[in-house]
């Protein structure tokens, strides 16, 4: 068998895996602030360790990590350094302005490569962007 039509077949997805210092905060930007749905958990002593969180057909995996114990782990430098997600969308810019009316720090959308981006750094520096196909202008900025 060709391995690489049966790679093409049996993978679905890829789902970004961050690994975050609190994860009340996380969720507070992912699930409260963009509307992302918790779907799956794990869950120790009342606490979320891990989820599964999803925004539409896209979805990321969180997890708080330990800085104490037998599982303790913390990063050597800043975490997402050089990593963005993007987030193909509908209209972005409706993102911009849900994300502005929850009080996140969302960039102002501007067009590059034919599509409005906006962007958030979440609570531990993770980069993500949400970006919609246009046919205004390269470099045009949305105006209030």
């Amino acid at each position: 068998m060709n391995p690489e039509l049966k790679s093409k077949t049996n993978v679905r997805q890829a789902v970004p895996f961050f690994a975050v210092a609190d994860m009340v905060k996380a969720l507070r930007f992912y699930v409260d602030g963009l509307g992302f749905k918790m779907t799956k958990s794990w869950v120790v002593d009342g606490k979320v360790r891990w989820c599964w969180i999803e925004l539409g057909d896209a979805a990321l995996m969180l997890q708080e990590y330990q800085t104490e114990g037998h599982d303790s782990w913390k990063p050597d430098g800043k975490k997402g350094i050089g990593v963005t997600i993007s987030f193909q969308c509908e209209d972005a810019l409706e993102i911009y302005r849900d994300s502005i009316a929850h009080g996140l720090p969302a960039s102002r959308p501007t067009v590059g490569n034919g599509m409005w981006v906006t962007s958030l750094a979440d609570p531990d520096g993770y980069k993500v962007e949400f970006e919609s196909v246009t046919d205004a202008p390269e470099e045009t900025e949305l105006s209030d």
